[in-house]
């Protein structure tokens, strides 16, 4: 097993060095907050030097900001070594590696899986078990840092889905960064209605503004990250809000957006719960990367790899 190396160790990739390490992986990196962990290097050069000693996978897990800056450190130790990353929007990133490391083989990666709480003591080598991991499927992705990445991602526990760096970034919109934006919204708002109303606050108002929990900084770099693609899902979701409002100003009735709402919810609850089929996929096929595409699209995912083979699971 190639040796991984992760650049910064807070509650991902902290997480991603503690699962890995269960695995049975050589684990070691970096981060900027003290910790007492043998497996923690002093330096950012010193985690690079040695991950190019040992021709480690290099894993990304800071913050966007700071993406820039660290690649820079990449580029003067480790230029050779393969690349990944943990980083909740993929566009952003592929462009930063191009621009300071063009010659790098390079995979994108995101593992659904987080928590309210942040840093190194609230990681757990467990968090990304049966957990999605999206590994990014571009006709352009090196193979060579596709296997690595998906290796990983399996060895955490996860279950890979591969799809584009562009249909990533738009599904993520939806269903993570616009759910941080209403869950502000609603904290907000609840707040507004004084200590009565939040002495009333229930399992509602606490599950829907959960993430709210989540540093700041930590929202805003995930959100302004994907400007874009966030920009159309909130049109989306102020579109239903207004019909919304105009439905409950002239007749009262909230029915469509309701029973919409219900819906959508069930829909993802059929697709947990739904019978799956294994196949497999011949890596070695030219058209594998446009197969291991369709796949993650209708919401099927890598279980694990056989030598040159992947074996995929598809909603039956």
């Amino acid at each position: 097993m190639r040796p991984v190396c992760v650049l910064g160790l807070g509650l991902i990739g902290g997480s991603v060095l503690k699962a890995a390490t269960r695995a049975g992986w050589e684990a070691f990196g970096v981060t900027l907050e003290p910790v007492a962990d043998s497996r923690v290097e002093p330096t950012m050069a010193a985690a690079l030097s040695r991950a190019a000693e040992t021709d480690a996978l290099i894993v990304l897990a800071v913050p966007l900001p700071s993406i820039d800056d660290v690649l820079r450190e990449v580029a003067q130790h480790a230029p050779d070594c393969l690349l990944t990353d943990v980083v909740s929007v993929k566009q952003p990133v592929a462009e930063a590696v191009a621009r300071r490391l063009p010659k790098a083989r390079y995979a994108g990666g995101h593992p659904m899986a987080g928590k309210s709480a942040s840093g190194w003591d609230a990681a757990s080598e467990s968090l990304f078990d049966e957990a999605a991991w999206v590994v990014t499927t571009d006709e352009d992705t090196p193979h060579d840092a596709w296997r690595a990445a998906v290796d990983l991602a399996l060895a955490c526990g996860a279950r890979v889905v591969p799809t584009t760096t562009g249909e990533h970034d738009a599904a993520v919109a939806r269903i993570s960064h616009l759910p941080h934006i209403l869950a502000a919204v609603l904290a907000s708002t609840g707040a507004d209605g004084g200590s009565l109303a939040l002495s009333l606050a229930a399992g509602s108002f606490r599950d829907g503004t959960r993430v709210m929990c989540t540093r700041p900084e930590l929202v805003l770099a995930m959100c302004d990250g994907n400007r874009g693609p966030l920009l159309e899902a909130v049109d989306e979701a102020l579109g239903r809000l207004g019909a919304a409002r105009g439905a409950l100003a002239s007749t009262g009735g909230l029915a469509a957006t309701v029973r919409a709402g219900h819906d959508g919810r069930q829909a993802l609850e059929d697709l947990r719960n739904a019978e799956h089929e294994e196949f497999p996929i011949d890596l070695t096929d030219p058209e594998a990367f446009e197969s291991l595409r369709d796949l993650g699209t209708a919401g099927g995912h890598v279980l694990r790899m056989e030598g040159d083979t992947a074996i995929c699971a598809l909603p039956a």
